[in-house]
């Protein structure tokens, strides 16, 4: 092993330690009974570590949430036992695995970065205070976020082989089970082919990845066809966030959906999912205006702030929370937060310079929406979300093919559209956080090629003399496109 090796095993090493160890501590130290939707994953994780498979408080076939977390807990429940530190562990590695693939991912896929800046990216997540305050809760946002970042660093290491998408559409099933909008984010393989190759190649990429993840969901799709009331994908719960989200009370959050508000003959889970389906589509073709509007406060209640974990945790142990700790938690999670957000948007943005008048234009656009933000009295970081997918849209460095940067993005705005169309919560956001870290690490690059350092700067994946995505026994059947 040369010194270069040695030394980035070193960091990888030390930035997995870093982030493994106040993740582990909040683990050990905050975790109590859990509570909110952290209690019925728990339940279905018990039933399903009991071998009873997946059944929900009154012991029947149940599909009302996401199978994955339930399943992927129950797993370790059956190694581990059944112990409240058992869940929290397992958080606490995947956090610290995530900061270590996002650094692993900017090395791989992030055109004019260095290892440094990589390294920062990582680090970032390392060090995030609202992901190592998740830590202790039995929720599925951090599961859902290391999928995010595993499944294309698996595509970033070899982009033109079909083994490799083939394990990155099984990662990106997984997740789907965990949280099924997962799927809209693996057709965003298609950014990660290196230069050379033809467009219909991308696609190819991006087809297997996404046919395999759908390959992957529908043994439980069948399941769900044949042991419960009707048919559904993951899960029976998309028809009550429909709902939430445009029925009269709506506010743009999380509301009880009460026996007045319909539906309330409907005994199945399946049946009664599609009736609260029909119930929104009636209240938003009623008044489309009205749905349209909430929109702002839906992206504001899942981007402007930062407190989900403060609740969970105040309502597991009201003690050991008084007003004033959840008052000061809850302002650094949301203040970080934010400026990890501002910070994110300048990812497209090259350094300001008067001989690049579309940088400073950038800088002062994205200044202009933060100013805005902190400004107005409800602090609409949100248009700062907006603004990070315009800025990937306008492409400001447009010499570079900044695949991950570009991932990460999509993966914001699969955030935005999906939260616009249901409801919004600040705990959603959790799942791109380790993406802002990454785009937030990029802000303000230097664009000349000279600057990239490192193993971001040799650009392993655009050789283009690697196994093809059809290479069955060792040549590359995949021709690039002349210069």
């Amino acid at each position: 092993m040369n010194v270069r090796s040695r030394r980035r095993v070193l960091v990888v090493l030390a930035l997995f330690a870093v982030a493994l160890a106040p993740r582990l501590y909040v683990a050990l130290a905050w975790t109590r009974e859990p509570v909110w939707d952290g209690h019925y994953y728990d339940i279905g994780a018990r039933s399903i570590a009991a071998g009873r498979g997946y059944v929900g408080t009154e012991g029947g076939a149940w599909c009302h949430y996401p199978v994955g977390y339930s399943a992927w807990l129950g797993f370790a429940y059956r190694i581990f036992g059944t112990g409240a530190w058992v869940g929290p562990t397992l958080n606490a590695v995947m956090g610290a695995l995530s900061a270590v693939f996002v650094r692993e991912l900017a090395l791989r896929a992030v055109d004019h970065g260095s290892e440094r800046r990589a390294t920062v990216a990582g680090f970032l997540v390392a060090l995030h205070p609202g992901l190592i305050a998740y830590t202790p809760l039995l929720m599925t946002e951090l599961t859902s976020s290391l999928v995010l970042v595993a499944a294309p660093l698996i595509v970033a290491c070899k982009p033109t082989s079909r083994r490799y998408a083939i394990v990155a559409g099984v990662i990106f099933g997984l997740g789907t089970l965990v949280r099924p909008q997962t799927i809209l984010c693996a057709p965003a393989a298609i950014f990660f082919l290196p230069r050379g190759f033809r467009k219909r190649t991308a696609l190819a990429v991006a087809g297997l990845v996404t046919a395999t993840s759908l390959l992957v969901v529908a043994p439980w799709t069948a399941r769900n066809c044949t042991v419960m009331d009707g048919c559904t994908f993951v899960s029976s719960n998309g028809g009550w966030n429909l709902a939430i989200g445009s029925f009269p009370r709506a506010t743009g959050r999380f509301e009880t959906l009460r026996g007045e508000d319909g539906c309330a003959e409907v005994t199945g889970q399946v049946q009664q999912d599609r009736c609260w389906s029909q119930r929104a589509a009636e209240w938003i073709s009623r008044d489309p205006a009205a749905w349209v509007a909430r929109i702002p406060s839906k992206l504001g209640f899942t981007f402007d702030h930062e407190s989900f974990a403060v609740g969970y945790l105040a309502e597991a142990d009201p003690r050991a929370w008084p007003e004033a700790r959840k008052e000061r938690a809850r302002q650094l999670f949301s203040n970080v937060h934010r400026g990890l957000m501002v910070l994110a948007a300048l990812a497209f943005v090259p350094r300001p310079s008067r001989r690049r008048p579309a940088s400073i234009l950038g800088s002062v656009a994205v200044a202009l929406a933060a100013w805005f933000a902190v400004m107005s009295d409800d602090h609409p970081f949100w248009i700062v979300a907006l603004a990070i997918v315009g800025m990937a849209a306008l492409r400001f460095d447009l010499r570079s093919r900044d695949r991950a940067l570009v991932y990460a993005c999509w993966g914001v705005g699969t955030l935005l559209l999906v939260h616009a169309v249901f409801f919004g919560e600040d705990r959603y956001h959790i799942v791109i956080t380790p993406l802002l870290c990454l785009l937030a690490a990029s802000a303000w690059r230097d664009e000349s090629p000279s600057s990239a350092t490192g193993p971001a700067s040799e650009k392993p994946s655009d050789r283009v003399d690697e196994p093809g995505l059809l290479d069955l026994d060792g040549r590359s059947r995949l021709t690039p496109v002349p210069p």
